[in-house]
């Protein structure tokens, strides 16, 4: 495959599982195409043309040739400048990896994380949060994630690659939505009754089995694994946490458990406050198992994958024979 071609399959898998539905996603991007017809000529040389076509703000390729042939993509969950220079060691040794692939972005598609934020309020409204309500609440926590990583060194892993001429690209919420449909449809077809079913459904999962034998499988965050758990929202897409105040909305609307990758400490006060159930599946089995879900489709292309920093590998292809 071609880098280019890689990147797109990212972007197509990600808008197939977004949960704004495919209609949604290409309201995005019309409606990026109407700021962008609506600039001035002065500064449309300032806007991303990617924009135009993918709606993932932080997936992008950093660094390489777009018609590069990729036979073999090294993939991490974070991948800075230790990461890269092992990278270029592994590459001295005689191992032949055409590309990386880090999940956390980089670069510009860190600079715009808060952007792919928005989507969080078509999930909440999908749970019956009015959608006018999500986006006010959405809104004010986009500026403040923006106002975090303004002042951020965003290009200096991406200069790493660059000087060890090393293909970069990383994919992030194309990755957590394809999670969050394989849970949320596990779930729905599942139907745990209290929130410990909830605990054990995710353990039958490879990534989250193999987090629990280090310590750090998935657990019971606010609540009891006896109390009912009621009606399931996986929140695991849309950038990063959203507000706190999105949890009483949630309550309202009758959501009974969350089951999450992280969870800071304001947000579990005010889901004891509502007396939400909250299950965090773990930050990096979750990336992990977003990843492989993408990753197996470059794998029944022929892509051969390999895993570091974090990246717990496990492929669902079927091998012939």
């Amino acid at each position: 495959m071609k880098l280019r071609e890689i990147y797109e399959f990212a972007v197509k898998v990600g808008m197939e599982k977004d949960p704004r539905g495919i209609e949604g996603v290409k309201q995005v991007l019309e409606e990026s195409k109407k700021e962008y017809d609506s600039l001035k000529n002065s500064e449309k040389r300032f806007f991303d043309m990617e924009k135009l076509k993918n709606p993932f703000s932080d997936t992008r390729i950093l660094y390489g040739n777009p018609d590069l042939d990729v036979r073999t993509v090294i993939v991490g969950i974070d991948v800075e400048a230790s990461e890269l220079i092992l990278v270029d060691r592994m590459r001295q040794e005689g191992n032949n990896i055409d590309l990386c692939i880090a999940h956390h972005p980089e670069g510009k598609a860190l600079a715009a994380l808060s952007e792919v934020m928005k989507l969080q309020a078509d999930v909440w409204a999908r749970f019956g949060v009015p959608i006018n309500i999500g986006d006010a609440l959405i809104s004010e926590r986009m500026a403040e994630i923006w106002r975090a990583f303004l002042p951020q060194n965003h290009m200096r892993h991406v200069q790493t690659a660059q000087l060890l001429d090393i293909p970069f690209m990383c994919v992030h919420t194309p990755a957590d939505n394809l999670v969050t449909d394989f849970l949320t449809r596990l779930f729905a077809r599942k139907k745990p009754r209290l929130v410990g079913d909830v605990v054990d459904i995710l353990l039958e999962i490879d990534e989250y089995a193999s987090s629990a034998s280090l310590g750090v499988g998935p657990t019971v965050f606010v609540g009891d694994k006896k109390n009912r758990a009621g009606k399931v929202f996986v929140d695991m897409t849309g950038g990063t946490e959203g507000p706190v105040e999105a949890l009483e909305k949630l309550a309202a609307a009758g959501v009974g458990t969350i089951v999450a990758m992280h969870m800071g400490d304001k947000l579990r006060k005010e889901a004891e406050k509502q007396h939400i159930n909250v299950v965090i599946a773990g930050h990096i089995a979750s990336d992990s198992l977003g990843l492989n879900l993408f990753l197996d489709g470059l794998e029944k292309k022929g892509i051969t994958c390999l895993a570091f920093s974090g990246h717990i590998r496990v492929s669902r292809v079927k091998k012939k024979g």
